[in-house]
């Protein structure tokens, strides 16, 4: 039967434990995995533009044996040229894999449910898995584990904390989100979020106090308070959002080991400040390096 990653939501914890100790062998020794997609071909469609998605995926596989094609927005024009229905179906018969980056969350269903071949989910507006698990990865790395954590995410209630949602409380993490009024998470994905929370007995929060997110945090996430395709809103949020900016400040109300995570790229002096981004706490580079590792690890288990 056909394997996608469409969204975290979808994998149990063991296979969330699957995945990131594979990451530690391939990151550990990449020579071992070089002919695990030899002879296999992705194709890359991307709706959105993209620095560290693009870059990583295209070099994971080439690492792993595999080739890329990369088709970007102007090429293939899904659902105006072509259904997504169509090149689904199409593609099937030519590559092995599609890592889609899309904006409306339907298209990456109706990508997985048309095509034969494994769909990767590489960012859609309402969810990014990828994002999340190379996140996870790296607080496990630095924290030596996941469970019992306090991860306060303070910002916009976006994809990316969507995903930190559904990935923190699989794996046994209590979550804080701390957004302004009227920017929360979705409320579809905080209920089902808190029925996973509740099985595995941690606690997921909503507020609208970042002071009280932070309060006792192991990690300090942030993202951009404007998501591509809400440009318009950009003046609105900067002001709506400074009492939630990432400083020295609130940083001070967590624990002292607290690191700072942003999944970039990163709107410097609004939703974080150079001297937070750049300091001791920070590790964004490491987690960014680790969106490659994971996917790796991905790639390797879905073919």
């Amino acid at each position: 039967m056909k394997k996608d990653l469409i969204s975290i939501k979808d994998l149990s914890k063991r296979e969330l434990t699957k995945i990131f100790n594979l990451t530690d062998r391939v990151k550990r020794s990449p020579h071992k995995f070089s002919q695990a997609l030899k002879g296999k071909v992705l194709a890359l469609i991307f709706q959105k533009p993209s620095c560290r998605t693009q870059v990583s995926f295209q070099v994971g596989i080439y690492q792993l044996g595999g080739s890329s094609l990369y088709l970007g927005p102007d090429q293939i024009k899904l659902g105006l040229r072509e259904s997504i229905g169509d090149v689904g179906r199409t593609l099937s018969r030519y590559v092995d894999g599609i890592v889609l980056r899309t904006f409306a969350h339907k298209n990456i269903l109706e990508m997985a449910e048309c095509a034969t071949i494994p769909v990767i989910n590489a960012l859609t507006d309402l969810l990014h898995p990828c994002q999340a698990l190379g996140d996870l990865l790296t607080i496990r790395e630095k924290k030596g584990k996941l469970d019992n954590l306090k991860l306060a995410y303070i910002g916009d209630g976006n994809n990316v904390a969507h995903s930190l949602m559904f990935g923190s409380v699989k794996v046994g993490m209590n979550i804080v989100i701390a957004t302004p009024f009227g920017y929360e998470p979705k409320p579809e994905i905080t209920k089902k979020a808190k029925e996973d929370a509740k099985k595995i007995g941690c606690k997921l929060e909503i507020t609208n106090h970042p002071e009280k997110a932070v309060d006792n945090a192991d990690i300090i996430y942030t993202d951009v308070w404007t998501s591509m395709g809400l440009e318009k809103e950009s003046e609105i949020r900067k002001n709506v959002f400074k009492p939630y900016q990432i400083n020295q400040d609130l940083i001070s109300k967590a624990k002292d080991d607290v690191i700072i995570l942003h999944c970039l790229p990163a709107h410097r002096g609004e939703e974080i400040t150079d001297e937070v981004i750049d300091g001791p706490h920070s590790v964004v580079i490491d987690q960014a390096e680790n969106r490659m590792h994971a996917q790796k690890a991905v790639l390797a288990l879905l073919l």
